[in-house]
């Protein structure tokens, strides 16, 4: 057997008996893969990790609680052997034979009638991986194989250009806090698979230079406004593009949806009757403060962390935040486009309660190489943003979680 390759069989299992011997880290890390199959799973062991037990609570397989016996492979079409008893390993293995059910071995792969891959997923596509030669015992050369491909599949890298799947429509992407690291894998193929680019300035500005040249790329800080607002130009400039049959991307700073205008562009493309999609992104109201060593909660510190705009300041009839109320608060408080409204939003905050020695940390440029943090105090917050010169983009975290962690480079 040894000196043949074996066959790659994809194993429809829906509904099927499926035994698992053994309910330790092996087992725990199978038994999602067979749950998603729809396979019918029973396992047998005296005793399972925590989240093997869990999926037994909810139902996902069967849990026998005890060894293996001969006949348990009965009816069987796959089984996976992970017990950590050879002797009951060899005589389940022997079953599996004499039944003809296909049969993973974890101590002894030579013994075993199938192999498990080394599986990945990209959007309908499944990339499983056997190596034939002596590299093949080595499961982290086989999965460095399969990260490779389905990292290929998710940016573009692996499918020629006219071979590429585009669908006329409007993605809305969250582009994370400014490192092009942290957008989404889903955010970052849909960008590989475009024909237009409109992109907003604090969106991942470094991933546009990977685009193919023949992608059009839109800053929407410089559409044309003509008699429209702003706002209005984009949505057109969307509109336009998706019903030309192109397949548009919204590239976007964070979230769509946080203080991002996602909602307002996703409805005007409904009203259109345009198709959209929308792809999460990671806030930087959570993740700059984490880049820069700040928990927005923290055990015995915060138990709740609030997230408002501070592009209008307190006294300005269009806010619509409650000041006085988060003033009253005990957590957490981050604030998103206040660098220059800081001194009246502190002051407001003292004035209806918060101590003016309130810890202040601004991280400018967050998760960029131009990252900087500066602390403070409500009382000296607006001194230190004039004379370090903060400029935005930058997120403020007022509370006791900015004193949390490292020591702060300033």
């Amino acid at each position: 057997m040894a000196e043949h390759p074996a066959y790659p069989v994809g194993l429809r299992l829906t509904g099927r008996r499926v035994v698992v011997l053994g309910g330790g880290q092996v087992a725990q890390r199978r038994l999602p893969a067979l749950i998603a199959a729809g396979a019918d799973v029973l396992l047998v062991s005296p005793e399972a990790t925590p989240s093997v037990e869990a999926m037994a609570e909810s139902g996902e397989i069967a849990w026998e609680r005890r060894r293996y016996e001969d006949g348990d492979l009965a009816e069987a079409w796959y089984a996976l052997i992970a017990t950590s008893d050879h002797a009951a390993n060899t005589r389940a293995s022997a079953e599996a034979e004499r039944r003809r059910v296909w049969c993973v071995r974890s101590d002894d792969a030579d013994a075993a009638t199938a192999w498990t891959p080394a599986t990945g997923r990209s959007e309908g596509v499944t990339v499983a991986v056997l190596t034939t030669d002596a590299r093949g015992r080595d499961p982290r050369h086989t999965a460095a194989i399969r990260d490779a491909v389905v990292e290929g599949l998710r940016d573009g890298t692996l499918v020629a250009p006219h071979h590429r799947t585009r669908t006329p429509g409007v993605a809305l992407v969250g582009g994370g806090p400014g490192d092009p690291d942290l957008i989404t894998v889903r955010g970052r193929r849909l960008l590989a698979e475009a024909d237009v680019v409109i992109a907003d300035r604090l969106g991942p500005r470094d991933l546009l230079a990977e685009l193919p040249p023949h992608v059009e790329v839109i800053d929407a800080a410089k559409i044309p406004y003509g008699r429209f607002m702003a706002q209005e130009a984009i949505n057109n400039a969307l509109i336009e593009h998706a019903k030309q049959g192109k397949s548009v991307v919204r590239l976007k700073g964070g979230d769509p949806f946080v203080f991002g205008r996602g909602m307002e562009e996703a409805q005007a493309l409904a009203e259109a009757g345009v198709p959209c999609t929308v792809v999460p992104g990671i806030s930087s109201s959570i993740s700059v403060p984490g880049a820069a060593g700040i928990p927005v909660t923290h055990r015995g510190v915060a138990h709740e962390f609030t997230v408002v705009s501070g592009h209008v300041a307190p006294d300005d009839e269009r806010s619509l935040v409650d000041w006085p109320a988060l003033a009253r608060l005990t957590g957490t408080l981050v604030i998103l486009m206040g660098v220059d409204k800081i001194g009246k939003i502190a002051d407001t905050l003292i004035a209806h309660g918060r101590p003016a020695g309130t810890p202040v940390a601004l991280v400018q440029e967050g998760t960029t190489a131009a990252q900087r943090r500066v602390d403070a105090t409500l009382a000296t917050v607006a001194e230190t943003v004039r004379t370090q010169e903060v400029r935005p983009p930058a997120v403020i975290v007022v509370g006791a979680v900015v004193g949390v962690g490292p020591h702060p480079n300033e």
